[in-house]
């Protein structure tokens, strides 16, 4: 008995282990984000799939803006919203991950998220919506792989060019033309929030018809606003 566990324990192991050079061995370069903005994310390449699919035609609107030209309410808004110890951490908050998988555990099936912002980064660039133990594996390597290469306003301002905010509309300068027709220069702190709140369900939400509920997240939102400072 204690003969044929202990081989059971060591496959798992060495399955393990194999996983976890996969993941890593096939991992992409993160290097040259450090000057070069991304032409197209998996995300984007994954939506225009979806439409294909369904016969129509990939919408896409995307302007990149620098960090310096994004309101710094949209920046406090956003981290409140989506990873309030960004600036603390180095890519992976583990406090939160451990809190993740004890729920899930509990609930006996992956449900509840706590991917920072460098997390979600990895996964919209490279990666898919999946909840794929091994893609999950991957999504915690690169993060990693982008706080080593890139500091944090970098990180920032990738991560805010390139999500969802709406069907075929990607970061926050195209968003903000698309719902408040004004630059992400401009944007104020009732309209960041707005933006902040819809970020958990882009597909679901629009700023610029809120409902009830994205009401309800952006005042959360705002009176937490004071408590961070975005990273310069």
């Amino acid at each position: 008995m204690m003969r044929t566990f202990g081989r059971w324990i060591a496959g798992a192991a060495a399955v393990g282990f194999a996983c976890l050079a996969y993941a890593y061995v096939t991992l992409p370069d993160v290097r040259p984000l450090k000057t070069a903005n991304p032409l197209v994310t998996a995300f984007m390449e994954l939506r225009a799939s979806e439409a294909q699919a369904r016969g129509l035609a990939p919408h896409r609107v995307q302007r990149w803006v620098s960090y310096r030209d994004i309101s710094a309410e949209l920046k406090r808004a956003v981290l409140i919203s989506e990873d309030d110890a960004f600036w603390k951490h180095e890519g992976v908050d583990f406090e939160q991950l451990q809190e993740s998988l004890e729920i899930d555990w509990k609930r006996g099936r992956l449900i509840r998220g706590a991917s920072t912002i460098t997390q979600q980064l990895a996964k919209n660039l490279y990666l898919s919506p999946s909840k794929d133990p091994i893609r999950k594996l991957r999504e915690l390597i690169l993060a990693r792989r982008l706080e080593a290469e890139l500091n944090k306003s970098r990180i920032l301002e990738l991560y805010l060019n390139v999500i969802e905010w709406g069907d075929g509309v990607y970061g926050v300068e195209a968003a903000a033309h698309e719902y408040f027709h004004e630059s992400a220069s401009a944007l104020g702190a009732n309209e960041s929030a707005l933006l902040a709140a819809a970020i958990v369900n882009p597909r679901r939400y629009n700023p610029g018809r809120p409902t009830a509920g994205l009401i309800r997240r952006q005042q959360l939102i705002l009176r937490r606003m004071g408590a961070v400072s975005p990273p310069f």
